[in-house]
């Protein structure tokens, strides 16, 4: 069997610069989410999580969710969505797949 070597993934493997896929996810939480931490804990999941994007709380009582990273960390953070914080009380999540934003660089809280 011959081996096919392709030498820009192959040096870019080496020198581990590949970059991973980025997913991203707009998303809205319904329920009992402001007033009880809501925000913080996702800024803390979303940055232990290596995300970059934002949280805020909507006038409708909602909150509003840009979370952007590697798919195991989008895919966990909405788990973390789908319940908060121990006060919270969620009682439905929307999330829209959408293209990544490359102004983003950190996760924080927005007003």
């Amino acid at each position: 069997m011959t081996e096919v070597r392709v030498p820009d993934f192959d040096a870019a493997m080496m020198n581990n610069t590949v970059e991973p896929p980025i997913e991203a996810i707009h998303a809205e939480v319904r329920g009992r989410v402001q007033g009880v931490g809501f925000r913080y804990t996702t800024e803390r999941t979303a940055r232990q999580l290596g995300l970059a994007g934002w949280v805020r709380n909507l006038p409708d009582g909602s909150v509003e969710v840009w979370a952007q990273g590697t798919p195991n960390a989008v895919q966990r953070l909405q788990v973390f969505l789908a319940h908060g914080p121990r006060a919270a009380v969620v009682e439905s999540v929307s999330v829209e797949h959408v293209g990544p934003d490359p102004t983003l660089m950190t996760f924080g809280v927005t007003f």
